[in-house]
């Protein structure tokens, strides 16, 4: 008996659910409210498609060959090469091309950055970033950048490097003092 009254309930529950949605249904599509918004639809739906004028034909640009691939970066400060006080210049100065390279001289000297020194059981460390953001520990000695740029000294804000660089004129190599500074500006 009582699965019958269950069963009942049930029944007259979904009644009331389906009577409920028709009401609602019924409900939103009564009235005259929107007649201005459907004969607004109506007339838009009546007028002629517009046309879409057809693209301009497609004009063929000759390839540009970049030729100032071996040029200094338009993006680094100038540098102007002067020999080092003191030091032999002209033929005399050439890199050790036979030597190991160290990691640091796969960068150019713009892409590094000073961030820091480091003293350590009486010697001074430079802590140079690279373009990657590695922090690498340099001392007087290495060398670092491009242009066979050794170390010759590291201050609290700076570190000075002496580079050998062609001499402009084909026939020999210069040595050029430059300087990273601390927090990134590279001086020539």
């Amino acid at each position: 008996m009582q699965m019958l009254n269950k069963s009942k309930s049930a029944g007259r529950v979904k009644a009331m659910a389906v009577v409920a949605w028709a009401a609602l249904l019924a409900g939103c599509n009564v009235g005259g409210e929107h007649s201005d918004l459907r004969a607004f639809m109506d007339e838009v739906q009546s007028r002629p498609p517009g046309r879409i004028e057809p693209l301009p034909p497609f004009e063929q640009v000759p390839p540009f060959a970049y030729q100032a691939g071996n040029l200094r970066s338009p993006f680094e400060p100038p540098v102007v090469i002067k020999p080092v006080a003191g030091r032999p210049s002209g033929p005399q100065v050439k890199p050790d091309l036979a030597r190991a390279r160290q990691f640091l001289e796969e960068y150019p000297i713009g892409g590094l950055s000073m961030v820091g020194t480091l003293a350590q059981n009486g010697q001074v460390y430079g802590l140079v970033q690279d373009t990657n953001g590695g922090v690498h520990r340099v001392r007087s000695g290495d060398y670092m950048g491009t242009d066979h740029g050794r170390i010759q000294q590291i201050q609290d804000t700076a570190i000075e490097l002496i580079e050998i660089v062609p001499d402009g004129t084909g026939t020999g190599w210069v040595e050029r003092a430059r300087t990273v500074s601390l927090g990134g500006g590279n001086k020539g």
